[in-house]
């Protein structure tokens, strides 16, 4: 089959626009924002993130969505990716996540964390907590991290996870929320005729797209997936051990959002082991000032700014210690004790204050 005819097959049309009826331009939901990726014309990519702070640095590298990555949010935590930490542990993630950034997130929500009941609440609370959309996979309960001893992982009954799929769907109040359904069927070994029946029955309860995933270290399965897939559903996939698959072919393929799905995870594990290793064996912090990020641009991070600005708008202009001791500064104005941050390149205030320079901190006498 022409790889032109596989693309046309799973375009599923133009973005949603950002005008409402009236032709007014309006913000547009993460659901919405998240559903438009879906519906892209175009290949679009999910950045993995585990907490508040990899979730902003996601954003500003200009992603335009995130992947809440369920290995790396256990690997934070320090579990395992065995439904160690329990969903409601996940889901408090993911509402620091949320709250830290502006785009949508996709939750790796494992397997449902129960049956079609379980995922009628997750959906509810997903949702209160503006998180766009929710991926779950056909495997049984608790879950094993798909490249770990595939072959003796089970999957879920068919019908069984299209009720979840279903109740999902029927759960929601956002019209926008989307259900991705995960396909674990290569990972666990079976044929490609079993793959596409589940994928069948999965888009029929109402999934909004279908997740297929592989852990080959080439793209064949994925290929042939889409060639014997005929339905108008965006495709999603997770390129993690096939990385050296150039991403045009995927374009070719016409898949529509691609999932870069552990990487900030699995590179603050270096950055973090190199880092003590150094500081253990040369018994000191002086050479690293230059490879690790200056508390300015943590305090950046935190948006410290804004707390500045706030206490300004809302706290008394008094100078008395009631009324200035212990307050935010971003100029260094305030009185004793006030916390000073200009940014990386922050000098020392007076009166004990502490500079944010990333490098000088003045102790408070």
């Amino acid at each position: 089959m022409e790889l032109s005819s596989i693309s046309n097959r799973n375009a599923v049309g133009p973005r949603t626009p950002s005008v409402d009826a009236a032709g007014q331009s309006r913000h547009l939901s993460k659901a919405e924002q998240f559903r438009n990726l879906l519906n892209s014309n175009k290949l679009e990519f999910l950045m993995e993130a585990h907490n508040g702070l990899s979730a902003k640095i996601v954003e500003e590298a200009g992603f335009l969505g995130i992947w809440a990555s369920g290995l790396s949010i256990s690997a934070a935590l320090g579990v395992r990716d065995s439904n160690e930490a329990s969903w409601t542990q996940v889901l408090d993630v993911a509402e620091f996540m949320s709250d830290a950034t502006n785009i949508p997130i996709l939750l790796d929500g494992d397997t449902g964390y129960g049956n079609f009941n379980n995922v009628r609440r997750l959906v509810r609370k997903l949702e209160q907590r503006d998180i766009a959309a929710v991926c779950m996979e056909d495997k049984i309960f608790p879950k094993t991290n798909s490249f770990l001893n595939g072959d003796t992982q089970k999957l879920a009954c068919k019908d069984e996870f299209a009720g979840k799929i279903k109740a999902a769907k029927d759960s929601q109040t956002d019209p926008n929320f989307s259900v991705v359904a995960r396909l674990e069927g290569f990972i666990t070994g079976c044929p490609l005729e079993d793959t596409l029946e589940r994928a069948d029955a999965y888009y029929s309860a109402g999934a909004d797209a279908l997740l297929v995933h592989s852990k080959m270290k080439n793209a064949d399965e994925i290929a042939l997936f889409v060639e014997n897939w005929d339905r108008p559903c965006p495709l999603v996939i997770v390129p993690t051990t096939y990385a050296d698959t150039p991403t045009d072919f995927f374009r070719s393929l016409g898949i529509s959002v691609g999932i870069w799905a552990n990487h900030t995870m699995r590179s603050s594990i270096t950055a973090m082991q190199n880092v003590c290793r150094e500081i253990k064996e040369s018994e000191s912090v002086a050479g690293l000032n230059g490879s690790i990020a200056p508390l300015g641009e943590v305090f950046r991070l935190q948006d410290t700014e804004e707390l500045s600005q706030a206490e300004k708008r809302y706290l008394p202009a008094s100078n008395d210690s009631n009324g200035s001791n212990g307050s935010l500064s971003s100029n260094g104005s305030n009185g004793n004790g006030a916390l000073h941050h200009d940014g990386p390149n922050a000098s020392n205030g007076s009166n004990g204050a502490v500079a944010l320079n990333g490098s000088n901190v003045a102790s408070r006498r």
